[in-house]
């Protein structure tokens, strides 16, 4: 289907995309023509083909910047840019799991304003412009973390809270499990790129959630340098106990 200039409110543009994206990917996933390591390229590159042109046709005046495609220098002096991952968790894709997102994010300014973040194979999109309510806390809270390698400030965390951990993979499902009301933290400080947080940061904004960096201080995105290293994402009254915690630490 082709996305003609201006047919879609960016919010609209950001999740219609985002389900076409996931839909091709599990395609060339049910395809089972491609072995893991090759399912995993076989997807970037697919998602990532379809994701540039529609966005180039649709925004043609706005910067582009993603993770499978080569940066431009260009995006640097404009005020809207899109921040994309096409397929955020290859790992977890390749492994026929569903822990993992497709990311269209539009950063204004160097704010993450607007986006979508689908899940595709749990048949979900999760969007800025159409919120939910953030389901309430249990007792025992739970902490995303990596799979296999969870962050250390997360599990000294964690230990102080009596909060659960739950190993997940992509960056886009941890963030989404706190919109979902599956998890309560997430605290990630092992090193991120702008890809890796610019549309989630949005959602989880649009659901009154608290995201950061781990120090307290904003997210910016369209940097030249791309790395952000880490990343707090939660309902603003366990973000201020993170916050506190992390402050008497030493690591």
């Amino acid at each position: 289907m082709s996305v003609t200039p201006h047919a879609f409110g960016d919010a609209e543009l950001a999740a219609h995309l985002a389900e076409t994206a996931g839909k091709l990917l599990l395609d060339v996933r049910a395809s089972g023509i491609f072995s893991p390591k090759a399912l995993g390229k076989a997807g970037d590159q697919t998602a990532n083909q379809f994701l540039c042109h529609a966005l180039r046709e649709a925004r043609p005046d706005d910067g582009l910047l993603s993770e499978e495609e080569k940066d431009s220098p260009e995006r640097l002096a404009k005020s809207r840019v899109w921040i994309i991952d096409p397929v955020d968790g290859t790992r977890e894709y390749s492994e026929e799991r569903s822990d993992w997102a497709v990311h269209i994010g539009l950063s204004i300014d160097g704010v993450a304003q607007v986006g979508a973040v689908a899940l595709p194979g749990l048949g979900v999109v999760l969007r800025t412009d159409q919120v939910t309510t953030v389901p309430p806390a249990p007792e025992k809270l739970r902490m995303v973390v990596s799979r296999t390698r969870p962050a250390r400030e997360a599990v000294a965390v964690a230990e102080r809270l009596g909060a659960e951990l739950i190993p997940m993979g992509s960056a886009g499902a941890k963030a989404m499990a706190i919109v979902r009301g599956e998890a309560d933290i997430y605290l990630h400080s092992g090193g991120q790129y702008e890809w890796d947080s610019a549309a989630p940061v949005a959602v989880a904004l649009a659901h009154g959630l608290h995201c950061s960096r781990i120090d307290g201080s904003p997210l910016v995105y369209n940097n030249q340098d791309v790395y952000l290293p880490d990343l707090l994402i939660a309902r603003p009254e366990h973000a201020r106990m993170v916050l506190d915690l992390l402050k008497g630490m030493t690591f």
